[in-house]
């Protein structure tokens, strides 16, 4: 993997119909702001080959919003990444690396947040950004890392909504 983007998942419903988190969708300003979002990383030469996406309907819906900025991405579901640990996120972009240069991966926090913080840290960010990454990473917010060839990330974005 040459490249890693973690895309969080745009703002949802506070309660699904069903009661479930899992069935919880996104609401409208989460669509926009994910496809706002996809836009922004294309727009940067910033696109993934393969995405993996957490089986969930808000990050489904994410996809689905993010998508069309996209258009040679391959996609899959990775029912793991439903509120998956920090490691977890990185085994399964890792092992998507192997045959892929860039990987995005749609999840949730706090996995998402803790593995972009571990990355910039293992990159010697700034401290200044690995204390906004720590403050918020929001519905919608992207984080993108170059690796080189020994597998070490270094910082080459960060991207809330509403900047």
């Amino acid at each position: 993997m040459d490249r890693l983007i973690l895309l969080r998942h745009g703002k949802a419903e506070r309660d699904s119909a069903s009661g479930d988190d899992f069935d919880r969708r996104l609401d409208d300003r989460g669509a926009v702001e994910s496809a706002a979002m996809a836009e922004r990383l294309a727009d940067l030469g910033l696109v993934p080959d393969l995405v993996l996406v957490s089986p969930s309907a808000r990050t489904r819906e994410t996809w689905t919003a993010a998508a069309p900025a996209f258009p040679r991405a391959a996609f899959r579901v990775e029912r793991s990444l439903y509120h998956a640990e920090e490691s977890t996120v990185r085994e399964l972009a890792e092992t998507a690396g192997e045959t892929s240069g860039t990987v995005m991966i749609v999840g949730h926090n706090p996995g998402l947040q803790d593995l972009v913080i571990r990355l910039l840290a293992e990159g010697s960010a700034p401290q200044t950004l690995i204390a906004r990454a720590h403050g918020a990473f929001p519905p919608s917010a992207a984080a993108v890392f170059l690796f080189d060839a020994v597998g070490r990330p270094s910082y080459d974005g960060l991207f809330f909504p509403k900047d």
